[in-house]
């Protein structure tokens, strides 16, 4: 079964084909949040380079959030179209649960997506064989409330995403020896996280292509200014 996984939660445009238990290429553009440009081109190139055509696609996956309002509606946009074109299932994913993917660790591992106002959106998770368990559900909280969290409850940490790298000091400074940080090539999303996960969950989740939706945890900036105005 191949998997075409597309990812544009954050910053980081990615995508990735999976073939079973085969990871056939996967690309990803740092390129400030310029998805609606660089993501068809990307998903055009890695299938031209595997010379696949996107009817060769049996299964389409996407990140759901929480992340960038913007980013998520193009990634999740795109997959919908390809698959309503082809009559394909589509599987969702949480993009921290394809962070927290990213790392083996016999910890638990903590995810971090930059929420700003001292805010991350963030879980936490242990590795349950090819799995991830759950010990806190996706969720935005502050900084320093998580940190305080963390702090009283768990020792053996590891920490990703852009909310670990913003705040690495405080997190350093409150965890001490008990934290650990992923390298930078484990620290961003990764469509083949969300490609793997998408063959894990498949018979759980699979979703048809009209009710795959992002998952936001706040309101959007556009929102929050409507609520004040109509306050």
């Amino acid at each position: 079964m191949k998997v075409l996984a597309i990812d544009t939660s954050t910053m980081m445009a990615t995508c990735a084909v999976l073939d079973e238990e085969r990871l056939l290429g996967e690309f990803s553009l740092n390129q400030d949040m310029s998805h609606s440009e660089n993501l068809i081109p990307m998903v055009k190139e890695i299938m031209d380079n595997l010379k696949l055509e996107i009817s060769d696609i049996d299964l389409f996956a996407a990140s759901i959030g929480p992340g960038s309002f913007t980013g998520l509606r193009i990634g999740i946009a795109t997959v919908k179209s390809l698959a309503h074109v082809l009559d394909k299932p589509v599987v969702g994913i949480s993009t921290l649960e394809g962070l927290a993917f990213n790392i083996v660790h016999s910890g638990i591992i903590v995810p971090m997506i930059d929420a700003r106002r001292n805010r991350v959106y963030t879980a936490i998770y242990k590795k349950d064989g090819q799995r991830l368990k759950s010990l806190l559900d996706p969720t935005t909280m502050d900084m320093d409330e998580l940190l305080e969290l963390l702090d009283k409850e768990h020792t053996n940490i590891v920490v990703n995403g852009n909310g670990a790298s913003l705040y690495r000091d405080k997190i350093k400074d409150k965890l001490k020896d008990r934290v650990e940080f992923a390298p930078i090539s484990l620290n961003s999303p990764r469509a083949a996280s969300i490609a793997e996960l998408a063959l894990i969950k498949k018979d759980e989740i699979e979703h048809n292509y009209y009710n795959l939706v992002p998952i936001y945890l706040k309101e959007s900036q556009a929102q929050q200014d409507i609520r004040k105005r109509e306050g």
